[in-house]
């Protein structure tokens, strides 16, 4: 039985009413990750709770967004403008403004997989209804609470550019792709479900599994409605240019690329291009570094140091938008095919996109002698036969009825086939495959402004497809992930090589798994593949700096037995295979030099390493000046910039970042304050070259004792962070 048209609205509260009426005052709502979140519609389901407490209404979703807070006056003073400016009419999610209050209903609860990383560790109901799951197995769990609702964000296409009825998931076909068959299948027999989706003007339309009918949906919702959110790039601090600089030897030309979001991202970006672009600036930065000398032959095995002849495909849980600039660098160029048995040959370079005698011969010697009705049909949905070519009894019909035998066998045979069956080139390639995409502003106006054409380059697919290895499509995956590289962060590494990504030793989550156990098993998994876990060397905290390398910790996210490449700003520990000591001696070359000795001392505590063991002098020389005075003078040259891929900050709001990042800093402990205080009387005197951020801050005629305070501090900040940059 056909699904019936959807109904469409333009009132959200009629649409609410409807979803009622379909499902009942049960209500689990799934939402996507990230911008595909229908927010006024979400806020309207709220509202109708609040108002209606028999309504019990759980929401399934993930990273649900919000415009920046200010914790303290003098970030008011820069956030408020700053968010006015960029985030503009964006309608907040009302359920995280009552969670943030403590105020969220008894008959309303929010279930969240994956959490805006370090925002919430202390607010209860997050805490408390945190849903730890592989983001493979998150549908399922939705299900299991008995999903009735799904909503989200959809495109519609552009004047012709897509057929009538046809819309696109655009930035979220994760995890809806998915849930789609099971949906049918709970139509089929009788059970109330709405699928609802908000035609979003500003939504790219999108294609692979984000192409979906119309009919799909139960209602569509089409009004104005509020621009996506769109964060902006941040600037990128030494460390993570370091670490990106490291991370970039590794990548293998011909292979596989997965990336995620921030600073790191956009600094592995700009070391590719740098290592593509200017391949002899590239190899001049690292042979003034230890790296070479120390991983040469890891490198040379795994990764690389040239420019990418062959280029990188994208298999990435989140298209980021440092892959538009790695495909308009010409370094996202090889293209995959949705066949394994084609995917094979063109990397072999035994065929290209051209179909020919050439294609069939190279048929025939890979092992395919006569096809079968299934590989006919693969081959031909993938171009090298023509469309109106017919498959009967072992013969191939022409549309005029010749006959030609299905065999690729004879010299005879393939040139027959050849001469009148063939189409003119592959087709359905894609450079870059991902489940969901948020990022700033002009990125989103890229994807919109690609020729079509081009943006079906960049295809979307279900979570299942791009972070699960088994299943139906096993094979083709395994062709397709040549050589793949999945990068990803920890905030924690053990002296073990288990790996700590989104949780604390209490128990409290900061972020999430999300797909990163998905990714670290594949790379296991995968004949040629290797996982990348990325860390700072340290961190500090009120003041105070301590390691990122420990002994142990209450809390595990990836297990020591699925450890494979680490990388620090201080170089790369390839901990696959290896044994205990070995993996303690790796850690100790990456890890900053103030903490090796308590961690030797731990580890030869624990019989890992002999009591004659000594820590090597290179790896006494990891510490932060080190990295400064490198840095500074590779900086001083034009490369490894804060911001290389612009951004919604102006000068001053990212010079302002810094210094109110110091003063929030020092002011953790009571020699800090005092310190900033004596900083303010001596160096606080604003010049002029200074007005511009005071006035940014509205300082410029302070009322007060406070204001004046603020205007001095602020001054003497920023001169500080000015005369570092120069």
């Amino acid at each position: 039985m056909a699904q019936p048209a959807p109904a469409r609205f333009t009132n959200l509260e009629d649409c609410v009413e409807a979803t009622i009426e379909r499902v009942g005052k049960q209500i689990v709502l799934g939402l996507p990750v990230a911008i595909g979140k229908p927010n006024a519609l979400v806020n309207a389901f709220v509202r109708r709770a609040i108002a209606d407490p028999a309504i019990q209404l759980t929401m399934v979703t993930a990273l649900s967004l919000r415009a920046p807070r200010a914790r303290s006056e003098l970030q008011r003073r820069y956030v408020e403008p700053f968010s006015q400016r960029v985030f503009g009419d964006y309608v907040e999610l009302e359920y995280v403004q009552l969670i943030e209050e403590d105020r969220l209903p008894s008959n309303i609860e929010v279930l969240e997989f994956y959490l805006e990383p370090g925002a919430w560790l202390d607010v209860e109901h997050l805490q408390q209804h945190y849903l730890s799951a592989n983001y493979t197995h998150v549908a399922r769990e939705a299900l299991r609470r008995g999903l009735n609702v799904l909503a989200q964000y959809v495109a519609a296409p552009a004047g012709s550019e897509a057929p009538p009825g046809v819309l696109s998931l655009g930035s979220n076909p994760d995890l809806t792709a998915d849930l789609l068959p099971q949906i049918a299948a709970m139509r089929a027999g009788g059970k109330p479900f709405a699928l609802i989706g908000y035609i979003h003007p500003e939504m790219p339309f999108m294609y692979g599994d984000a192409l979906v009918s119309a009919d799909t949906f139960d209602y569509l919702i089409e009004r104005e409605t509020a621009p996506l959110f769109a964060p902006p790039n941040l600037p990128i601090p030494r460390v993570e240019h370091a670490i990106a600089l490291n991370v970039s030897t590794l990548i293998r030309d011909g292979g596989t690329l997965q990336l995620g979001i921030g600073e790191l991202g956009d600094a592995i970006v700009y070391a590719i291009q740098l290592r593509h672009e200017k391949p002899a600036a590239y190899r001049e930065i690292l042979e003034s570094t230890p790296l070479l000398g120390r991983h040469r032959r890891l490198i040379e095995t795994e990764g690389g140091t040239a420019p990418f002849e062959l280029g990188l495909y994208g298999c990435t849980e989140m298209l980021a938008d440092g892959f538009l600039d790695l495909y308009r660098s010409g370094i996202l160029k090889r293209r995959v095919y949705p066949s394994a048995r084609l995917q094979r040959l063109v990397d072999a370079g035994r065929i290209g996109a051209e179909v020919g005698l050439r294609t069939l011969e190279a048929l025939s010697a890979a092992g395919m002698r006569r096809m079968s009705f299934a590989e006919f049909d693969e081959l031909r949905d993938v171009g090298l036969f023509r469309d109106d070519i017919e498959f009967e009894r072992g013969m191939l019909i022409c549309p005029d009825g010749t006959q030609v035998r299905a065999s690729f066998e004879t010299p005879e045979q393939r040139a027959e086939i050849a001469k009148g069956c063939l189409g003119t080139e592959l087709r359905g390639g894609v450079l870059l495959d991902a489940a969901f995409f948020f990022g700033p502003k002009a990125f989103y106006e890229r994807l919109r402004n690609l020729p079509p054409e081009q943006r079906a380059l960049f295809g979307m697919r279900g979570i299942s497809f791009i972070n699960e290895l088994y299943g139906p499509e096993w094979e083709l995956k395994v062709a397709q992930r040549r050589h793949a590289r999945f990068v990803n962060t920890a905030m924690m590494v053990t002296g073990l090589g288990a790996a700590v990504s989104d949780a604390l030793a209490d128990g409290r989550v900061v972020s999430g798994v999300g797909g990163q156990y998905n990714f670290v098993a594949m790379a296991h998994a995968l004949p040629e593949a290797r996982s990348i876990l990325c860390l700072r060397a340290t961190r500090t905290a009120k003041g105070t700096a301590s390691s990122n390398i420990l002994w142990s910790y209450g809390h595990t996210t990836i297990p020591r037995h699925l450890r494979d490449i680490v990388v620090t700003e201080y170089g790369i520990a390839d901990l696959r295979g290896r044994t205990d000591r070995e993996i303690v001696e790796a850690l100790v070359s990456i890890m900053d030099a103030r903490f090796q000795d308590e961690f030797v001392a731990q580890a030869k505590r624990a019989r890992k390493l002999p009591a004659d063991y000594r820590i090597p002098d290179h790896a006494r020389a990891n510490l932060p000046e080190t990295l400064h005075d490198r840095f500074a003078s590779w900086r001083e040259r034009g490369y490894f910039p804060e911001l290389p891929f612009g951004s919604d900050f102006t000068e001053e709001e990212r010079v302002l970042a810094k210094s109110l990042r110091d003063l929030e800093a020092s002011a953790h402990t009571f020699s800090g304050k005092i310190g900033v205080a004596w900083d303010a009387a001596v160096n606080g005197a604003p010049s002029s070259d200074i007005e511009p951020f005071i006035a940014r801050l509205a300082l410029t005629s302070p009322k007060n004792v406070t204001e004046r305070f603020y205007r001095r501090a602020v001054a003497a900040a920023v001169k500080r962070n000015l005369s570092r940059s120069r």
